[in-house]
């Protein structure tokens, strides 16, 4: 059964968060406080994070943060706080999923549900499928779910990447904003492609020695991103 953690200080909206999980067939736990909640992630067993924003003791922002230095499990962001400088903020920090207060139980299990079972069968394929993806001193891991640089390796959140594995896999093939955000969150109907945006940036911060000339994500204004396979 799989295991999630609301870290909610309403304990009402948290209840019932937790009331339509569990009859989704899902175990979940509840801890309102920030510090408490950031602990428990760490350090039990959980396959999907739900974070609001503003909470005592340490923010979700912060926590987010902290959770992407060492674990690549889903995180869904929740706040009251609808404004574009928090998504792309939440985003940014490394959260799949950004939910605007107030939002349809029902429509939080069908996110809920998505990013699982995106990412159960991203982790899910078996040794024999392993590839790695190299282009340029860029070393993709498949089977590892890592990346290296020249022998270094990029600190990735997974749906960072998920994106530079996509492009990988098809070098010198365009990809827009809206196939990427389709291929890589499967929530094209409830989602909001600016998080590739913000992903993309993330990435080359990570991947590219100078982000404003960059060696490997090309942009190609109006259609979308690619990989290049040629150096500069």
């Amino acid at each position: 059964m799989k295991r999630i953690l609301i870290i909610e200080d309403d304990i009402s909206i948290a209840e019932l968060e937790k009331d339509y999980l569990e009859v989704s067939g899902y175990k979940v736990e509840i801890e309102i406080s920030g510090q408490r909640g950031l602990d428990r992630a760490l350090n039990e067993a959980f396959h999907l994070i739900i974070l609001d924003l503003m909470l005592p003791e340490i923010d979700g922002f912060k926590i987010c943060k902290s959770l992407r230095m060492d674990i690549n499990i889903p995180i869904l962001m929740v706040s009251a706080k609808g404004e574009g400088i928090d998504k792309i903020r939440g985003l940014g920090l490394g959260a799949d999923d950004y939910i605007t207060k107030p939002f349809s139980p029902s429509e939080l299990v069908a996110r809920v549900k998505a990013h699982l079972g995106r990412y159960e069968r991203l982790t899910s394929k078996s040794v024999s499928d392993n590839k790695n993806i190299e282009i340029n001193g860029l070393v993709i891991d498949h089977y590892s779910k890592r990346a290296y640089i020249n022998n270094k390796e990029v600190n990735l959140t997974s749906k960072e990447f998920d994106i530079l594995e996509l492009l990988g896999e098809n070098p010198n093939r365009i990809f827009s904003k809206e196939e990427i955000f389709e291929r890589i969150w499967g929530l094209d109907s409830i989602g909001d492609i600016s998080t590739v945006t913000v992903h993309i940036r993330k990435i080359r911060g990570k991947i590219e020695k100078d982000p404003s000339n960059p060696q490997y994500i090309e942009t190609l204004w109006g259609l979308g991103y690619r990989i290049k396979t040629n150096k500069n």
